[in-house]
């Protein structure tokens, strides 16, 4: 099998014996300093190009705008955000602050983590130095100066700006939290996850067979009935499946030598004769026909405690694995489920609902912080579930998409789906529904129908409502979450939430899998068996990274393509199988680069995020995030970028650079600037409140005080005379929140870029490291690539 994954050997792991924090140790002195540079990089180039912005109208007036307040976002597609701005007619001495409201329809494009608010109405404005008669022109001159392209804003900005309390989870019915058998090694180890019984597939014109339903490369030699395992370029070799494996002393079968060369088979003959395997480390390896877990700890555990909490981290496994005080039960996390057990040794069971209140206080530097996701109630909890729920959207051509080709191994086979009318085909690699006399296909986010169950399809304008009534506990349950938005002549508008890819919302948390396990379709008519799998829920140490709003999969000690899956896949239409062309679970991937889902047939070249449109042509389906590339803050061949951000802190405007529109950056007043809802201009200065009025900053009270607040004041770039207001203490309270969570946003927003960098997957990442073994070289144990 062809496989590319990350660049480091998987003997590499398994021989190492020390601490995460040792192996940070091991980066090359000479590679810190660029690692530095990108990192610095990154946070200075804001993914939304950065606040306050600066344009000049078509009346060459100045126009500056500060980063908006989000006051509520619901359904993640209605927003109500509020701005201060200051416009400076040219020739005018001193610019006029006011503020803008609007109202915004939103689109979210999870993989650039940015929020489009381009089409907004302005609901209300407040510029008290403009003549009342000419606010409105003035407004209509300020909306006009702004690019649509650059209507965006950072998603993380907008996250520390919701209120977590307004964040519903609409928790799938059904979702189980059955734990998988859990294995544990203190050695080098590896697990085999096998989908059932071995399928052996023979290959053409040789007597060597593989196993189809396992993602490592197994192969059976019925020669001498002795099973081989490649273990990157070492052999392993046993007479039952279940082992014991031992070291493959003897040569390979000449068998191994004469594999097709038909791309199938590089990464295995490329193996062969095979190498030997270091003194001491050879892997244990584990077996199982169900979906399991491996927790690998380099060595004895080593506990680290955590602060202001009496939980300790084992820092020495890639794993989320945590003990409750020095005697305490284990606390295991996979999946976005938590598992406990009295020690290694089990029972493990389902504690999510009932884990201890020090989960929740987990600091959010941890280098394991990435498990608040997973803490019902915490706000990390409440923005995946947030995100989970985010519909992806696409407006597909009637005319132009071309629905795919259906093949059934042997004549069309339909099962009934229990709790529904609904009948599901079996015997296909499509997800095919039949309600009535229609059949309909729902492929990549989109739903087709037809008269036959081959098709002819074309594009579905609506979806009965039967197929929305299919229990988590069909195979086919992920397809109830593509839904028709819209529709015209020529257009046809699809939403497809997260679960729709496999992440669940339960419990309150966002999840991988339905937890339910859904047998496969196997059949024999041909050379081939016929093998159509489906997602498990378990089989590669899935967690969350918050920075994709995804399943991140585990490393190497799962398999090659670093998850529990199939290598390889059945066409029906041809009775072959793909080598190396399929894999599942949380970012499926060849290595870090391509990615598959088969739930959604998906296939994409990209290294995060996710989108169920991705692999649409253009032309056909435009997919709803598609303004995100525009968008993004890029260099161009010159070396510049097309927004610029002067200065830091706040302080620098953001600069439109064009034939028709050319703004001046240069320093504000003051970037720290807000719109107050009673629509008054605020500022803060060094921690103290002051509000614009009379052309001037007034220090501000609250109503009943006798204090004297302390701190400057003076009209924009000149000083003034010091003087003081009152502010009613709601609207006090409510800037206070604003500028708590644009200091918070400003940083999640930096955190990104460095995240992004380093491939981390806590919530404050450092120096590119986040409590993985990345020192070993190229961040192999990460897996890389992309859920779609």
């Amino acid at each position: 099998m062809n496989t590319a994954i990350a660049p480091i050997t998987f003997l590499t792991f398994l021989a190492a014996q020390v601490s995460p924090v040792a192996a940070q140790s091991l980066g090359t002195s000479s590679a810190r300093p660029a690692v530095a540079r990108a990192a610095q990089s990154a946070a200075a180039r804001p993914i939304d190009g950065g606040w306050p912005r600066t344009y000049t109208t078509r009346t060459g007036a100045r126009v500056v705008i500060y980063q908006p307040q989000v006051a509520s976002w619901v359904d993640q597609k209605r927003m109500t955000l509020y701005a201060a701005v200051s416009y400076q007619p040219a020739g005018a001495a001193q610019p006029s602050l006011g503020t803008m409201g609007a109202e915004a329809d939103t689109r979210v494009a999870l993989n650039e983590r940015l929020v489009n608010f381009s089409e907004f109405t302005v609901t209300q404005s407040n510029f008290p130095t403009i003549p009342r008669e000419s606010v409105r022109e003035v407004v209509a001159e300020i909306v006009d100066a702004m690019p649509k392209e650059q209507r965006v804003i950072a998603l993380d900005r907008v996250l520390a700006s919701v209120d977590a309390s307004q964040i519903l989870p609409k928790n799938a019915n059904g979702v189980r939290s059955d734990p998988p058998r859990i294995f544990v090694s203190q050695t080098p180890a590896l697990l085999v996850n096998l989908d059932g019984d071995p399928i052996w597939s023979p290959i053409a014109k040789n007597d060597l067979k593989y196993a189809v339903n396992t993602n490592w490369d197994l192969f059976q030699y019925p020669v001498s009935n002795t099973f081989y395992l490649r273990v990157d370029k070492s052999w392993l070799t046993a007479t039952v499946v279940d082992g014991p494996w031992r070291r493959a002393a003897a040569a390979l079968p000449a068998s191994f030598a004469s594999l097709p060369d038909d791309g199938n088979w590089t990464d295995v003959k490329a193996a062969v004769p095979g190498t030997a395997f270091p003194a001491g480390q050879m892997p244990v390896v584990f077996v199982s026909r169900s979906p399991a877990e491996l927790i690998l700890i380099a060595g004895a555990p080593v506990y680290v405690p955590v602060k202001d909490t009496h939980l300790e981290w084992v820092s020495n496994t890639e794993s989320d694995l945590f003990r409750m005080g020095k005697d305490g039960a284990l606390y295991f996390l996979t999946s976005g489920r938590w598992f406990s057990a009295p020690d290694f040794a089990g029972p493990w069971k389902f504690v999510t609902p009932n884990l201890p209140d020090d989960f929740a206080r987990i600091p959010i530097d941890h280098p394991r912080s990435r498990v608040l996701a997973s803490v019902p109630g915490t706000r990390q909890a409440q923005e995946a579930v947030l995100l989970a729920q985010v519909p992806q959207t696409a407006r597909v051509n009637r005319r132009d998409v071309v629905a795919p080709t259906v093949s059934y191994q042997g004549e069309p086979r339909f099962e009934q789906i229990e709790q529904t009318s609904v009948v599901r085909a079996v015997n296909t690699d499509k997800d095919i529904l039949k309600v009535g006399d229609i059949y309909y296909l729902c492929y990549q986010g989109v739903w087709f129908k037809g008269d036959s169950p081959t098709g002819p399809w074309q594009v579905a304008d609506s979806v009965p409502t039967e197929i929305y009534q299919i229990p988590v506990s069909s195979p086919a349950y992920n397809v109830t979450y593509v839904t028709v938005e819209g529709s015209d002549e020529d257009w046809v508008d699809f939403a497809a939430a997260g679960a729709y890819d496999g992440m669940m919302v339960a419990w309150g948390c966002a999840m991988w899998g339905s937890g339910y396990y859904y047998p496969p379709y196997i059949g024999w008519d041909g050379y081939y068996p016929a093998y159509f799998p489906y997602y498990p829920s378990y089989g590669y140490g899935a967690h969350y990274n918050p920075w994709t709003g995804t399943f991140s999969r585990g490393g190497a000690v799962y398999g090659p393509n670093g998850g529990a899956g199939y290598t390889a896949r059945y066409n029906p239409s041809t009775g072959t199988y793909a080598r190396g062309a399929a894999a599942w679970g949380p970012n499926s991937a060849r290595g870090a680069a391509a990615a598959f889902n088969p739930r959604t047939g998906t296939a994409a070249a990209a290294a995060r995020g996710r989108n169920a449109y991705g692999s649409w042509s253009s032309a056909a389906v435009q997919r709803g995030d598609q303004w995100a590339q525009s968008s993004r803050v890029t260099r161009n061949a010159t070396g510049t970028t097309t927004r610029v951000t002067q200065g830091s802190g706040g302080g620098g405007a953001v600069t439109r650079r064009g034939p028709e529109n050319r703004g001046f950056a240069g320093k504000t007043a003051a970037g720290d600037v807000y719109a107050g809802r009673d629509g008054s201009v605020y500022r803060n200065q060094n921690g103290s409140w002051q509000k614009y009025e009379g052309g001037g900053w007034n220090n501000v009270q609250r109503p009943g005080t006798g204090d004297r607040p302390t701190g400057t004041s003076g009209q924009l770039g000149s000083a003034a005379r010091e003087r003081s207001t009152t502010t009613m203490p709601g609207t006090l309270d409510q800037l206070k929140q604003d500028r708590g969570a644009r200091i918070e946003g400003k940083q999640r927003t930096s955190d990104l870029g460095r995240s992004q960098f380093g491939g981390g997957s806590s919530y404050r990442p450092s120096g590119g490291f986040s409590g993985g073994m990345r020192g070993f070289g190229g961040g192999g144990m990460r897996g890389g690539g992309r859920r779609r």
